[in-house]
């Protein structure tokens, strides 16, 4: 976040039916979904009622009080829906007395279709508070099958595992090292070796006897007192650890090479073979510094390429104060694009790979150009603050939109004269091109909500009836949860889930391709969220108005690939490494 001069240290279900399960819907029904009503329903007040979040006090006095918590929807209790848990905070008067912030909270989805709904985990469940919890990642970190938990926090990182989903236990000693702030986390199986390491992303160096309260006029945003930093703050190194099994990890982010020359203000990641080379890389957004890519070397082995691949700046070379990260494939060449948020006064950017092949014809490393301002992506987010983003196909037409929550970090942007405010709307970038090929996007209001401070966001199927909901977090307010009114009539959609063999039961790192006729979707499978945030851990398309996919492929995470023929739409498919069975 930017940059104060720092002195010191189914709407209801529409009409529509597209013409050929081939062919792009035309651009008269994209402009009616636009004139429609809002893709999505606020039904936090019934579903998750009375639930709140801590994040310091209203007017902010520390950077510490900005960001908010973070949250992971994925299937805890085995019974095949996605659970929530949100991650509290604190305040600097609790911390500094020595006590516990907040704990994070679990509630499992007691959900049907056209309801959503969900009720607090029982006591054996109950996590307890750390010193003051921001982030998570969920995973299958020790193998067993059932979804454990990761949590980044101001303080040591924490590692909770599912009792075989019976309840959690925290691992006392998992090999985490150092107390700085901790962000963002993901699971990824960067060695190959099919345990899940983990990236932890984090921030600064805090602590309130180095850095002066907003109270103090030592920071200004528009002539006004705020909180100080990041600017003018002490950044401090990401972290890698390699999974050594049974809950224990080793700092690998020396031996890695994952430790660029300078530290950055690191919030959100993005773990994807970008190259596709097979094994996994690592996107990081950086706050007002230049982003990083990491690059899989093999062999355990890292580099960072960001600024040579063209995903660290904009085309311009301009450093953005970078929050969040959506990736998906965009155009269907099998390339994910990167989606960043940034600070009010920027454009949120979108980094669209080139494939490149030498004169031999082997290809090479994608390049990336910035291209949000031709896509319709970059203008409309110039006046507001983004945070929790994803690249979802959210009304099922075949392609892939964009969800934004935004929200100031400054009170004081209510002002007079800042031309800003510190609560404001949230966007759906729909995708209204009729080339499926060629993106371009339109923004409208996401819900019927007026202006929020939103923070952490991860979409899943909450309810059951096919489409992606949406749950977020207000900066020290209530969590917000969304249901998707669906797609237009006449369109399609599939979820696949991939079981694989252990300790990687949950094939982090495999992809996923639906061949609808000449049409191809790909997925990776990932449980990141991009920023603070987990996901389940599945591949959802949005069909159009094909019926059935013609071949759906599983491209596992040792290279094995399996395919299946003639899949219907409208259902979930859960597809097996050992067997071989899809059901």
């Amino acid at each position: 976040m930017m940059r104060p001069a720092c002195r010191a240290g189914s709407a209801a279900r529409r009409p529509d039916r597209l013409p050929d399960p081939r062919s792009r819907p035309p651009m008269l029904l994209k402009i009616l979904f636009l004139a429609s009503t809002p893709q999505f329903r606020e039904v936090g007040d019934t579903a998750l009622p009375g639930v709140l979040t801590t994040c310091g006090t209203p007017q902010q006095d520390y950077i510490i009080e900005v960001n908010g918590g973070g949250l992971a929807l994925g299937d805890f209790d085995g019974d095949g829906d996605a659970d929530l848990v949100v991650v509290d905070g604190s305040t600097l008067e609790r911390a500094q007395k020595g006590e516990p912030g907040l704990p994070p909270r679990l509630f499992l989805n007691t959900s049907e279709p056209g309801r959503i709904r969900f009720e607090p985990a029982g006591a054996a469940w109950a996590m307890s508070g750390g010193r003051w919890g921001m982030g998570c990642a969920s995973g299958d970190f020790d193998g067993d099958g059932w979804l454990d938990l990761v949590v980044t926090q101001w303080g040591p990182t924490r590692l909770f595992l599912n009792q075989a989903g019976r309840g959690f236990q925290e691992v006392e000693k998992p090999g985490f090292v150092g107390d700085g702030w901790g962000s963002s986390a993901a699971a990824l199986d960067y060695d190959g070796d099919g345990w899940l390491d983990l990236a932890v992303i984090r921030y600064l160096a805090f602590d309130t006897r180095e850095i002066a309260s907003r109270t103090s006029g030592k920071c200004r945003w528009k002539e006004l007192p705020v909180m100080c930093g990041p600017q003018g703050l002490t950044p401090v190194h990401d972290q890698l650890y390699r999974n050594l099994g049974a809950g224990r990890y080793q700092d690998a982010s020396m031996s890695a090479g994952f430790r660029p020359p300078s530290a950055a203000f690191g919030l959100g990641c993005m773990p994807l073979d970008y190259d596709q080379d097979g094994d996994a890389d690592l996107y990081v957004a950086n706050d007002s510094q230049p982003n990083h890519l990491w690059e899989n070397q093999g062999g355990g082995k890292f580099a960072e390429v960001g600024n040579a691949r063209g995903a660290a700046t904009t085309s311009a070379g301009k450093e953005l104060a970078s929050m969040g990260i959506g990736c998906n494939d965009l155009d269907g060449d099998g390339l994910a694009e990167l989606f960043v948020t940034v600070f009010s006064g920027e454009e949120n950017a979108l980094f669209w790979p080139k494939e490149r092949r030498n004169k031999d014809g082997v290809k090479l490393a994608p390049m990336f150009k910035e291209r949000s301002g031709p896509l319709g992506l970059g203008g409309p987010s110039r006046p507001l603050l983004g945070w929790g983003t994803a690249l979802e196909d959210y009304d099922h037409d075949g392609d892939i939109d964009v969800h934004v929550f935004n929200g100031h970090v400054y009170p004081q942007a209510d002002e007079p004269g800042t031309d800003s405010s510190y609560a404001q709307r949230d966007q759906l970038y729909r995708n209204v091109s009729t080339d499926r090929t060629k993106p371009k996007f339109a923004p409208e209001p996401l819900s019927d909500a007026g202006p929020l401070v939103t923070r952490a966001s991860a979409p899943a199927d909450l309810d059951g009836d096919g489409d992606l909901d949406l749950v977020a977090l207000v900066r020290g307010g209530p969590v917000r949860v969304l249901e998707n009114l669906g797609g237009a009539a006449g369109t399609h959609w599939l979820r696949v889930r991939v079981a694989g063999e252990a300790p990687n039961t949950q094939s982090i790192g495999a992809r996923v391709t639906a061949r609808c006729g000449d049409v191809v979707r790909s997925r990776e499978i990932r449980t990141a969220g991009g920023y603070q945030s987990a996901v389940p851990a599945e591949a959802h398309f949005g069909l159009g108005a094909a019926e059935l996919v013609d071949v759906l492929e599983v491209r596992w995470p040792d290279g094995h690939v399996q395919r299946q023929e003639r899949v219907p739409a409208d259902g979930v498919i859960t597809v097996e490494r050992k067997t071989g069975a899809a059901k």
